[in-house]
């Protein structure tokens, strides 16, 4: 029998059955309203179609949880149709489409590592670290006495990714960034 998990046990990047389909959550939230039972908003993305819809479920509810590989792979390059990686154990390559991983390519550079999520064996999509470091390739220059605080300039990075960051950094210099909100952490 195939291992069930609650909604109170859902967690953001888990697989889930669902109509006969795996969906993955890409987020969840817990209501407890005042009146009635408590239930759970969730956004899940179809892993077949890669179509996201809003779900709503009561508290408790059981679903059927579908078990996810997590790889080790490097990033080689982007075609513009599919995006290309390399298994780092087995050297093996394959490909995502370019869709389904748009917003993660933003910030990656070619050769780096990430963790790829396979379902059934099949690669399903990537998951990205806390933060990357990147190098800022345009921004305005820095002048001196740009130091007041929560003010901030529009810079494009070495993947072609544009942040905000504060005024003092400068062109060339190796910053660290958020790839799950796009935001600037702190110089690298």
């Amino acid at each position: 029998m195939a291992e069930t998990v609650t909604t109170n046990q859902f967690r953001n990047g888990m697989h889930v059955e669902l109509d006969g389909f795996v969906w993955r959550i890409v987020e969840f939230q817990h209501v407890k309203p005042g009146k009635g039972g408590a239930f759970v908003r969730t956004k899940m993305k179809a892993l077949g179609s890669g179509a996201v819809v809003d779900r709503t479920f009561r508290a408790g509810e059981k679903f059927a949880r579908v078990h996810t590989e997590v790889k080790s792979v490097q990033f080689l390059y982007d075609d513009g149709s599919e995006a290309h990686f390399m298994d780092e154990q087995t050297f093996e390559q394959f490909g995502l489409p370019h869709a389904e991983v748009a917003g993660e390519l933003a910030y990656l550079a070619p050769s780096s590592s990430v963790q790829m999520l396979a379902v059934d064996g099949k690669p399903a999509g990537i998951q990205m670290p806390s933060s990357v470091e990147l190098t800022v390739t345009q921004t305005e220059p820095a002048v001196r006495g740009d130091t007041v605080t929560n003010v901030s300039k529009p810079a494009t990075l070495e993947t072609g990714a544009v942040v905000q960051v504060p005024l003092f950094v400068d062109r060339g210099e190796r910053i660290k960034v958020d790839p799950r909100e796009g935001r600037y952490i702190s110089r690298a």
